[in-house]
């Protein structure tokens, strides 16, 4: 269940604050909660702003509505499930915004391939992985984003997984910035470099 309700999350920062989207009722949905975005975006503040984001396994699309809504310059949200696409698709008509943008893939065979449909001379700042909890796609998702240019100097990679989960595994040069846990939801902010 939603933060916002059955079926609808809501936008808790920015231009689009309070507003609730819908997203189809599925056992594999489940948008961060309200507490968690806050958190995680209150981490972001001095990121978002002009950045390019990407949200894999986008679902409701809390996470790319919410960076889109706080000043992200380009989302793009990466769903290949057909109604959940198509909800995703309604609700950036809804919000009339040219900023958010979406592709409806695997994941996975998003980042492993080489005909991407995005321009990848311009890499992501901010990339959001919160893949269904059972599919143990995090460290093969982490592998594949930094062996295949997708990332900028100083991106920032947010990972959301279950709590019981082992640790994440991820590239030799990132940097945990930050971790957390709320009850079952493991949550942690790695930056590609030391600088951060």
């Amino acid at each position: 269940m939603s933060a916002g309700g059955r079926g609808q999350f809501r936008i808790i920062g920015g231009i689009w604050r309070g507003r609730k989207l819908k997203f189809p009722p599925a056992e594999t949905l489940r948008p961060t909660p309200d507490r968690i975005r806050e958190t995680l975006f209150n981490w972001l503040q001095a990121d978002v702003p002009g950045s390019r984001c990407l949200d894999l396994f986008a679902g409701s699309g809390a996470l790319g509505f919410e960076a889109a809504s706080r000043g992200a310059a380009e989302t793009w949200l990466v769903e290949r499930n057909a109604a959940t696409a198509k909800t995703l698709a309604d609700n950036i008509r809804l919000l009339e915004t040219q900023r958010v943008n979406l592709h409806r893939s695997d994941a996975i065979e998003l980042l492993g391939t080489t005909a991407s449909p995005f321009d990848i001379a311009r890499p992501f700042d901010i990339i959001f992985i919160d893949p269904p909890y059972n599919a143990n796609l995090v460290t093969e998702c982490c592998d594949l984003l930094e062996h295949g240019h997708w990332l900028s100097d100083r991106a920032k990679i947010y990972v959301e997984h279950a709590a019981r989960d082992d640790a994440v595994r991820v590239p030799a040069d990132w940097v945990n910035l930050k971790s957390k846990v709320a009850g079952q939801v493991a949550y942690q902010l790695f930056s590609r470099n030391q600088e951060g």
